[in-house]
């Protein structure tokens, strides 16, 4: 088992900075989210880690080793790649025992060893089978129990579900959070997907441009993200964010007013409230405007309108309707609001002002 700490690490081409000043302690255990958009330094990061790319300046730790010089076939860690990276002319029980024959494990073990990882992932009544034969879930499983055999300290996953299609997605994700909880294995995660991220972190991690925006729990980060890029990130839909001033505690834009809001900071400002917080009322409240958009979801419907340059969404009742261009009304209360500045995006407070 280990501990990753990463100091003062940065990744740079030339005069381009591919992760900046990147600082951040991994227990022993912990299932690690690295979140982000294409471009933001995730994927390099956990590359560095398995020693796949070289860092540029800082140190990496893998428990009591530092490990910036280490071959990669020498940390102790395991990956499971979005291409699966599967032998396409061995059997699904010769590609899970190929890390064993590689690393020279005792060859007297390996059909424990690999029967284990296979029951692990549910793939027994597969082993003869060739990678061609199975389904996209089923090679990922593959490629987990490849991961699983050797036992290694660190498992590494380079966003392993986005080849699958959406109800794939979803069993596998569960498959991958039971098998972390079972393992007990420092798990680091690489995703563009803030739904993986949310259901599967222990904590969060959320990048742009090469830099850590904001670390914790996949609660803290939702409740209070600490700018307007993480806002806007995390959530299905995403925070809406709109731009405004404010003067008095009255926060005004096109179509929103929302008063209480307990602040001193006066001028353009950047409001936020999540789809759900928000309601539909019958009554005139904090938003009036034409409805843009009427989306059934099943269980509830979300109501987007057109404020400005910008498009926002309150969550209501299923069983709410409303027809496209219809002049409806939505209750905000100051209480659900955060504010941000609306210049660097920083996190000015909430509402309540806390």
């Amino acid at each position: 088992m280990a501990e990753i700490r990463l100091k003062n690490v940065y990744k740079r081409w030339h005069n381009f900075t591919g992760v900046d000043n990147f600082n951040l302690t991994i227990p022993d255990n912990e299932f690690l989210v690295l979140l982000g958009p294409s471009g933001c330094g995730k994927t390099t990061t956990m590359r560095m880690i398995a020693g796949l790319e070289d860092i540029t300046d800082g140190e990496i730790w893998l428990g009591d080793r530092l490990v910036n010089k280490l071959e990669p076939k020498d940390r102790d860690i395991s990956m499971v790649f979005q291409s699966y990276g599967l032998y396409p002319n061995m059997s699904v029980y010769e590609n899970i025992r190929f890390p064993l024959r590689v690393r020279k494990v005792d060859k007297a073990l390996h059909h424990d060893m690999v029967m284990r990882a296979a029951r692990m992932v549910e793939l027994t009544e597969f082993l003869d089978r060739r990678p061609a034969a199975l389904s996209g879930g089923q090679r990922q499983r593959v490629a987990l129990g490849r991961a699983i055999v050797r036992e290694p300290n660190v498992f590494l996953m380079d966003e392993p579900l986005s080849n699958l299609d959406a109800k794939l997605r979803v069993s596998t994700r569960a498959q991958i959070k039971h098998l972390q909880h079972e393992l007990k294995v420092t798990t680091i995660y690489v995703t563009h997907d803030q739904i993986e991220a949310m259901t599967l972190a222990d904590r969060v991690v959320v990048m742009n441009k090469g830099k850590i925006q904001q670390v914790g729990t996949p609660t803290e980060i939702y409740d209070n993200p600490a700018n307007a890029f993480v806002a806007s990130f995390i959530g299905s839909p995403a925070m809406n964010l709109v731009d405004g001033t404010i003067d008095g505690g009255v926060f005004r834009a096109e179509g929103i007013t929302v008063s209480g809001l307990q602040t001193d900071v006066k001028g353009p400002i950047t409001l936020g409230f999540r789809a759900e917080d928000a309601s539909m009322t019958s009554e005139a409240g904090e938003l009036g405007a034409d409805v843009y958009s009427m989306e059934l979801l099943g269980e509830a419907t979300m109501a987007s309108f057109r404020i400005g340059s910008q498009l926002i969404s309150i969550k209501s009742d299923k069983a709410y309707r409303a027809a496209i261009g219809e002049r409806v009304h939505a209750a905000i209360p100051a209480s659900i609001c955060h504010l941000f500045d609306a210049a660097t995006g920083a996190r000015l407070s909430r509402a309540t002002g806390t």
